[in-house]
């Protein structure tokens, strides 16, 4: 039961959105952000188009709240249109590929002196190599990932989120830090 009243905690803020409350559309942004960015970056596995993804969600949320049926499925809602999103850009980004296929377009190589006294930098190379690893998951394995990791989600939560059964969620998870473990062997 305390897990449905934590869901239930957005009830009203969504209601007040489903009657075009501004505000209450920020303090579900301020509330919730974070989480829809998991969401976004766990079906994408990409971080430089995030932000991008993320205003579509947010913008899309403000545009189909009124028609949202049942206030207290937000956050199934929400994770949906977060999901869709991301799936939708990453089409969209396949496509410009395959429409510039024919250019060349090379970059000049960066240069980066990282001293073995310079922690800094070698602690940005390992987030930034373990958020590779986690982008390159498959995205079935993926997104369980980021909630439970990244998100602090229990397996229920993601469950209910996903549409699969706390099992399934555990599996998943198990799978997606194997490959991970095996990616990042001798990298981190």
């Amino acid at each position: 039961m305390a897990l449905q009243a934590e869901f239930d905690s957005e009830r009203p803020v969504i209601e007040a959105i489903q009657h075009r409350d501004p505000d209450a559309m920020a303090e579900l942004i301020r509330r919730q952000g974070r989480w829809v960015r998991g969401v976004v970056f766990g079906a994408m596995g990409r971080m430089d188009e995030v932000d991008d993804v993320v205003q579509r969600v947010w913008m899309q949320v403000w545009r189909e709240a009124p028609r949202l049926a049942d206030p207290g499925a937000w956050r199934a809602w929400l994770g949906r249109i977060a999901r869709n999103a991301a799936t939708d850009a990453g089409r969209a980004k396949q496509r410009r590929r395959r429409l510039l296929a024919g250019f060349s377009t090379r970059r000049p190589a960066r240069s980066c002196d990282t001293a073995a006294s310079d922690q800094p930098l070698v602690a940005d190379e390992r987030q930034r190599q373990m958020l590779q690893a986690i982008g390159d998951l498959p995205t079935l394995y993926r997104e369980p990932f980021v909630l439970k990791h990244l998100q602090d989600w229990s397996y229920r939560q993601i469950g209910e989120a996903l549409g699969l059964p706390p099992d399934t969620v555990e599996t998943r998870l198990v799978r997606a830090r194997r490959m991970l473990r095996e990616r990042l062997a001798g990298k981190v």
